[in-house]
């Protein structure tokens, strides 16, 4: 039995006294309830936002009751008492016994629309909670287990979870009260808490409701934590507990798989929804577009966009824009020009993020007089440009190795009235960095603190890796203290590009005395770190450290990647050491890791330098084997291999091996042939 029900008072209240006035009639048919003296006024045609019920009684006609007595008497003379007291009261003051007994009629849904309305203003939530245990008190409403609920969601929407929490504690946890707090988490985004409360209720007997797993997805989605994974147990409970998806949860489900980046999964719920004879939101469907562009995947795109032409729904810009996305990334030039031009022709405005892409487009092609034409025609449709599509413009040069067009840019932007700001500043010091313009790189960094524009994060990273790369640690680290003198915090990026320069450098106290920083600044090393340390200390020779790192990363509960091991075995090869190089390739096997070619290829050079040249063909059998094609650098470094035992004989039949099998000989390859070519020759003459 529910432990918040309370014994009847010692009068029944059933039973009409004599002489009770009846109250004052209630002028207005929509229930305008007076809440205090000050006549604030609650409209129950619009709680919480919800759509209104044609059949919800609370909403009928009703001329009978005025609630301001009551209100009034809440919050004056009455002090709510604590739900799980047990005892009834011992003494009932003969004015509350009266005004009792004039709403003994109220219907319940009545009652749970006013409770509902003064739960959702947090100034007015006390005298909710008043009159829940004054109905409980004089047993007027028998569904306090959904009066709780009421008031334990109004607590999560108005983010006081903690109180939702109190409030709970007070009586059993029952399903309503479980999906009201299970709600009240995952509005708060709290969903440790949430998914909990949905185990825990499992296991108490208990079915969650639908609307909570829509919730529990959307916060997922909010906070960018989605993972497969948990959309496969979420939608697994679901099944188990046949609840069966309306188009809110299906709409959610799609979207969760989508943002995971399991696109197929998320069409197979796409057409189980249409299936059921469900339409999908507008912004579901973009999503899929969007990201089946991302992956280049452009006819499923289209075929998805033509299915939302077909089902009646207009596509609006971002719609548009999704499908233009997967055209810039494969290249399809003509198709994003045709896109635009149906965008135009059906009335849709082309927007900042059209004309960026479209210039994307354009810049990815070569086409710069076309991407000035997109330029005009921003102009002349009062789109003006802004700093975003001058930083792709600049982002497409650097990236076919045009930098010196970076200045055309940044003439182009100030004759559109553009400022640059930090996001163009950025990509301009990249573009420098890349192609080791340092001078350029430093001038553009100077000129971007005059402007006023404060460096972030990836400004100073980007300035202290290209200094690294080539060699400039000194200005490096000077550029890591003043990096933290401006306030601006390290990141997890910045302490590994650090950590590299001082193994480069064999800095090694250094180096560790860098790592307790970082983990004193609460910052864990992640799996690049720990990738970056075994490569350092492998080599430098440090094999003891680099295999400590290992184990640690195993520890931290991070999963060694083949980068790590390819470190590692090829450090083990640059030494001649090949039983190391075996050992680190059966570890990685032994993780459940696939051998990669670059693993396989060190491997090979291990048993080279270690003059085991028959193990090295045995390397070159196994990727025959397992289906992994040997390319230039495993031959060249076969024919190294029989160089250094002096089988000079046997290098041109690897190298004619290497012709046949499709791979074109680099100037390295050559050389090796060539060397044996004249040892065997010189051979001959003797």
């Amino acid at each position: 039995m529910n432990t918040l029900l309370l014994p009847p008072p010692l009068l029944h209240l059933r039973h009409r006294l004599l002489h009770v006035p009846p109250p004052p009639p209630f002028l207005h048919h929509r229930h305008r309830f007076l809440l205090s003296a000050t006549s604030q006024q609650l409209n129950f045609t619009a709680i919480n936002g919800d759509e209104q019920d044609p059949y919800d009684v609370a909403l009928l006609p009703n001329p009978h009751y005025n609630f301001t007595p009551l209100l009034t008497f809440l919050s004056t003379h009455y002090t709510p008492s604590h739900p799980s007291d047990p005892d009834p009261p011992t003494r009932i003051d003969p004015d509350e016994l009266r005004l009792a007994e004039s709403y003994g009629a109220v219907p319940g849904p009545l009652w749970h629309s006013l409770i509902k309305s003064l739960a959702s203003s947090p100034s007015s939530f006390s005298s909710a909670y008043a009159l829940v245990t004054w109905l409980q008190r004089h047993n007027l409403c028998f569904s306090y287990e959904l009066l709780y609920s009421i008031l334990i969601s109004a607590l999560g929407r108005n983010e006081k979870l903690y109180e939702a929490f109190l409030l709970s504690q007070s009586q059993s946890l029952t399903p309503l009260t479980y999906n009201a707090l299970i709600g009240a988490c995952a509005r708060n985004d709290d969903l440790e808490k949430a998914l909990n409360l949905m185990e825990r209720m499992r296991r108490d007997g208990y079915q969650s409701d639908y609307v909570n797993y829509s919730l529990v997805i959307q916060s997922l989605m909010r906070n960018n934590s989605l993972d497969v994974s948990i959309l496969e147990k979420l939608y697994g409970e679901m099944e188990a507990d046949r609840i069966e998806l309306d188009g809110q949860l299906f709409n959610d489900v799609i979207a969760g798989f989508t943002k995971a980046g399991d696109i197929d999964r998320a069409l197979f719920f796409l057409g189980m929804m249409q299936g059921n004879g469900l339409s999908p939101k507008t912004s579901t469907i973009v999503g899929i577009v969007n990201e089946l562009g991302n992956l280049g995947r452009v006819e499923e795109a289209e075929a998805v966009f033509e299915e939302l032409k077909e089902g009646g729904l207009r596509p609006r810009t971002r719609a548009y824009n999704a499908l233009l996305k997967g055209y810039v990334k494969v290249g399809a030039l003509k198709d994003a020009e045709h896109i635009v031009s149906e965008m135009e022709r059906s009335g849709v405005l082309p927007d900042e993020h059209t004309y960026s892409l479209l210039i994307d487009a354009y810049g990815n092609a070569g086409r710069w007089e076309s991407a000035r034409i997109v330029l005009k025609e921003m102009e002349a449709n009062n789109v003006k440009p802004n700093c975003y599509v001058f930083a792709r413009i600049l982002a497409s040069y650097r990236d076919k190795g045009e930098w010196q067009r970076s200045f055309q840019v940044l003439k182009e932007m100030k004759n559109c009235g553009v400022s640059p700001n930090r996001q163009f500043y950025n990509v301009m010091i990249d573009t420098f960095g890349k192609y080791n313009c340092l001078e350029h790189m430093m001038g553009a960094f100077e000129r971007m603190k005059v402007e006023g524009i404060e460096p972030d994060v990836v400004t100073w990273n980007t300035l202290i890796d290209c200094h690294c790369k080539q060699g400039h640690h000194n200005t490096a680290h000077e550029l890591f203290e003043e990096m933290q003198e401006s306030g601006c915090l390290p990141c997890t990026t910045t302490y590994n590009i650090m950590l590299n320069s001082f193994g480069v450098q064999e800095l090694w106290d250094d180096l560790n005395e860098l790592l307790g920083k970082m983990q004193s600044q609460g910052l864990l090393p992640n799996v690049i770190t720990y990738t970056t340390l075994v490569d350092i200390y492998g080599q430098s020779g440090r094999f003891n450290d680099a295999i400590e790192c290992l184990e640690a990363m195993k520890s931290a509960g991070l999963k060694p990647s083949c980068t790590m091991y390819n470190a590692l075995i090829n450090a083990y090869a640059q030494k001649g050491l090949s039983e190391q190089a075996v050992n680190a390739f059966r570890v990685m096997r032994g993780d459940g890791l696939k051998p990669s070619l670059l693993a396989l290829n060190s491997l090979v050079n291990a048993f080279g330098e270690d003059r085991r040249d028959a193990e090295a063909f045995a390397v070159l059998h196994y990727m025959k084997e397992n289906d992994l094609k040997p390319d230039v650098v495993t031959y060249t470094t076969l024919m190294k291999a029989l160089i250094r035992v002096e089988k000079y004989e046997k290098v041109p039949a690897v190298f004619e091996e290497m012709l046949l099998s499709g791979c074109a000989p680099d100037r390295k390859a050559r050389a090796m042939l060539r060397s044996a070519l004249r040892y065997i020759k010189s051979t001959y003459k003797l």
